[in-house]
Order: C-alpha cells, then structure tokens, then sequence
C-alpha cells in the first residue's frame, strides 16, 4: 500500500526500516490471508486522524523554545482511541503512525474494547528538568484537548513518560473540564485514580506468554535459560517475575551495555544494585560485561528482545540461537529478520501478543475509574492473566489449524475483529 501522499520518509538511509511500512506489510499479510475486499484494506491502512501540535516552551534560563508534538489516532472502530505517549529523541510521525497502527490490532487481539493510537515528542527527556517536562506535558495536552477524552481517546505512559506526567495530563485536562476526570488517561498514580498492578504489567504479560510458551512444549519455567535486552519498566519487569518463577536469568542489558552469568543472574540483588548506581548494571559483581549485540546471540532457550525496535536484522540473525523469541518491545524483530527465523524453524511470538499486559491492565484501569470502584491487585493480575492466556491459545490455534506463524496468526485475528465491525457498522455516509 502506498503511504507516500501521508508521510515523507524519516531518513534516506537505504538501510533504514520504516517501521510504518512494516506494520503495512504485516497489514497486507493478514489481509491475503482473510481475502479482504481491497476497500477495507485500504480503510485500514490509513489512520483517521494525524495531529500536530506546536508546543512552545520555556525553559529554566529563559530561553523560548518550540517543539512538534504528533498525536496519530488510527480506529476507532471497536471503541476509543487508547496508546502511550513518548518522549524520545526518535519519534518520528511514520514511527507514532506504524505504533497507532499497532494498538489498534492488539486491542482487538486482546478482545479490548479500544482501537489504536499514539502519540510522542521528540525530546530526551534526560535534557529538561522536572519542570521543564512538567509545561511540556501539560502544553502538549492542552494542545490536543478537543481530541482526547474518556470515551474519545485514553493516553498512556510510553518511552519516557511515566505516571508523573500522567498525572499531569490528567490535572490539566480536568482543569480545563472544570471538574476531575480520571478516566483522560491511564498509568496515574494510584493517589489520583490508578490501577493496582499497572507498574508490572507489561512484563508479566511477558512472563505469562513465555510460561504458556513452554507449556506447549512439555517444559516449565524452571531452569530455563533466558535472554532479556533491556532492564527498564518492561525488562526489569519480566526479569524479576521470571527469575521468581524459577527461571535462570543468564544475561540483562540496558543502553549502556549489560551483564552476563552462565549459571545465572540474582535479578533482586541486580535491582538493588542498579537502584544504587544511577540505573547502571555493568559494574555488577560475579557477572561478565557483555555488549547489546552479544546478549542477542547468546545460547539460551528463550531470547526476550525488551529494549528498541529493529534490534535482530537481517546482519545478526543468522547468529541468533535461542529457539524461541518473545517479543517485549515493539519491533524489535524486522520483517525480513522474521521471515529468515521462520524459515529455521524459530518461533516468534509478537509484539501485539507478547507486550499486552500493560494496554490490558491499562483497560482494566480505565473500567475501574469510569466506575468509581477498585480492585485489589490479585484481581487486576487474575483478570489480565486470563485475557492473555485467552489470547495467546487463540493465536497458537489459529496458527495450527491455517498452518501460518504464530506473527501471522495474530494478525489475522486482530485485523480481522476491526474487519467484521467495520462490516458490520458499514461506511458513512
């Protein structure tokens, strides 16, 4: 499908992979499998909506200065707009597209009630103080208020952002509301209306799919040797829930580099340390230095790319040697890097299966507010637990019974729920 009239490239870079068309590949995939019409196609390649905004700033010493902040809302077929905020110097308005794109498949995967969006600044926020980030949060909000909302569309935190800023978004649009509304966004601290569970979410989804994973194959958690690129809200997460599962945690990265233990990693004692070192882990005691690349091509049985997109290409695939690839970021795997693994019999378990846990949780969060009733955190986990495992037999069914890969079997489900509603609610006018 040809994007081009939307969007202008993000780099000439012959080597570049654009994430947009990527998720229009995968798009295109699903759609031959389910023999679309090619006019539902076409619908669901475009998003509804691409916002941007200019969100001038002042900073500490004065200075004035103007940033793009981008708000892409793919579908709202199934139900409002729901996706993370970014703030990351590669955002890119191709790249919030392709993860719009995304969410809305992986909320219908999931069966959620939601259809996709994203949005993101391209700031590092290491460069701004806590107020600085505070009137950037709050302008960018301000700046989209007219197009978000409880029943429109439901932010979230992302690549750094965090609860903080959350609740700021959500002060600032209660203000201009006149009264609090909690419901604007999830991920809030729990002082203003946020769900129990919400911090670890996304990385025990992670640990659920890779505990069903193995299941299949007549194995447990127990022992199982286990790769994760990134040790930050999602990393950290599945690290620490997977090691108390029983599994050997034999290496961690973060951007900085990582750690590795043949017989395996202590990930509490490996917290505690980054807690006390500024977050970095390469000083750690009885564990061996190891660079990002490295840790992808360890010998493991299960590799967790949980770090940035475009991570195993087309250059190192053929050295890795897990058997099994549970993706916790999003796009860490290329579509031609994917295609080569399938080939060697590797299973791929995707990114719109694998990282969930924290839209559902997010989900759960936005019921819990709209309610105004809470839930304690051993029901928020059992109610997210069953819709992955829910969704993850549902994949490996449709898998099997279509003889496709477990990435393509997701797609198929997910395209095809936002297909049939669309079907089913028709075209206006």
């Amino acid at each position: 499908m040809d994007q081009t009239s939307l969007f202008a490239p993000d780099s000439p870079s012959p080597a570049y992979i654009c994430p947009f068309d990527q998720a229009c590949s995968y798009l295109d995939a699903a759609a031959k499998e389910l023999k679309l019409a090619q006019g539902v196609s076409e619908i669901l390649s475009h998003p509804r909506k691409v916002v941007t905004v200019s969100i001038p700033v002042k900073r500490d010493n004065g200075e004035i200065q103007v940033l793009a902040g981008h708000r892409v809302q793919h579908s709202d077929i199934l139900g409002p707009y729901k996706g993370g905020i970014r703030f990351h110097p590669a955002v890119t308005l191709r790249e919030v597209s392709a993860l719009a794109m995304l969410m809305t498949w992986k909320c219908a995967l999931l069966g959620i009630p939601y259809g996709g969006a994203k949005g993101g600044i391209a700031i590092n926020p290491k460069s701004y103080s806590i107020s600085e980030l505070e009137r950037i949060s709050r302008r960018y909000i301000s700046e989209l208020i007219k197009d978000i909302g409880p029943s429109v569309d439901i932010p979230a935190p992302d690549m750094g952002t965090s609860a903080r800023e959350m609740a700021w978004m959500m002060d600032t649009y209660s203000v201009n509301m006149g009264h609090a509304v909690p419901g604007v966004v999830t991920g809030k601290p729990l002082s203003i209306g946020g769900s129990l569970g919400r911090e670890m979410a996304t990385g025990r989804g992670v640990m659920i799919i890779v505990r069903e994973a193995l299941a299949d194959r007549g194995k447990s958690l127990s022992g199982t040797r286990i790769a994760i690129q990134g040790f930050g809200n999602v990393g950290g997460a599945a690290a620490e829930l997977l090691h108390q599962a029983g599994a050997k945690i034999i290496a961690v990265s973060t951007g900085l580099g990582g750690v590795f233990a043949e017989n395996g990693l202590d990930i509490s004692e490996l917290k505690a340390y980054a807690r006390e070192n500024n977050r970095k882990i390469s000083g750690f005691p009885q564990a061996k230095l190891i660079t990002n690349p490295e840790l992808l091509t360890l010998p493991c049985d299960v590799l967790i790319p949980a770090a940035l997109e475009n991570q195993i290409t087309q250059e190192n695939v053929n050295q890795i040697q897990a058997n099994l690839i549970v993706e916790a970021a999003n796009g860490p795997v290329t579509l031609e890097a994917n295609l080569s693994l399938e080939a060697r019999g590797v299973t791929v378990l995707p990114d719109i299966l694998s990282n969930a846990g924290g839209v559902v949780v997010s989900y759960l969060e936005w019921v819990q507010g709209l309610s105004y009733l809470f839930w304690d955190e051993e029901r928020v986990n059992g109610e997210m637990e069953s819709l992955m495992v829910q969704a993850y037999r549902k994949v490996m069914h449709q898998s099997q019974t279509r003889k496709i890969s477990p990435r393509l079997a997701a797609y198929v489900l997910g395209v095809g729920r936002v297909a049939q509603a669309l079907n089913d609610r028709g075209l206006y006018p």
